[in-house]
């Protein structure tokens, strides 16, 4: 069991931190500029209309069987929220910050450091705590396609043994980690964005 959790902790870190990193430059690169939203946004959103079941055995046949192919599930899963909601955040910067930042000299690099950054934030934070439901979610999946380890695996091969203790063990201890990794993120929240009303209502009770 301690070796079945600490393989389908690696895989769900790996897929969530490749999604974390292509969806915030994907993001950054659809809204910031209207060509990169041509380009960007469109694959993306026929992308994530596709069923992840049905993109199992091309992942298999181009990726083989071993952690490629579950790590990139996870991923796959895990970038539309970071993508969609950091996007949504960026696009939605009051122009007079922008106005602000130009009347200030800014550059385009501090522009997006100073404003862009933080005014999407809130959004940004949003999306990855939904990012990492999801995660948990797609590993389910990739750990049910031959896998070798893992908790998925494990439940697997429970229920060739019609071992429902141990199935029921495995879900529970999904639903844990889902639970525990949502409170990280929620205690980010807490944290940078202490300045909200809300969060400063939280500090004083």
């Amino acid at each position: 069991m301690p070796y079945n959790l600490g393989v389908s902790l690696l895989r769900a870190a790996s897929g969530l931190g490749l999604a974390l990193t292509l969806g915030v430059l994907l993001a950054l690169i659809s809204g910031l500029s209207k060509a990169g939203e041509d380009i960007v946004d469109a694959p993306l959103q026929i992308l994530r209309t596709l069923p992840a079941l049905a993109l199992v055995p091309l992942f298999i046949l181009w990726f083989g069987i071993g952690e490629t192919p579950k790590i990139l599930l996870v991923a796959l899963g895990a970038i539309f929220p970071i993508y969609l909601n950091l996007h949504s955040g960026i696009r939605s910067i009051d122009p007079k910050l922008l106005e602000m930042g130009s009347t200030l000299g800014l550059s385009r690099w501090q522009t997006i450091r100073d404003i862009f950054l933080p005014g999407a934030l809130p959004d940004f934070l949003t999306g990855l705590r939904y990012a990492v439901g999801v995660s948990w979610m797609m590993l389910v999946v990739a750990e049910q396609v031959n896998a070798e380890s893992g908790i998925g695996h494990m439940m697997m091969d429970a229920q060739d043994f019609m071992r429902t203790d141990i199935i029921l063990v495995g879900l529970l201890v999904y639903g844990v980690l889902g639970l525990l990794s949502d409170q990280i993120i929620r205690f980010l929240e807490a944290i940078f964005l202490a300045w909200r009303p809300s969060n400063e209502k939280k500090r004083t009770t």
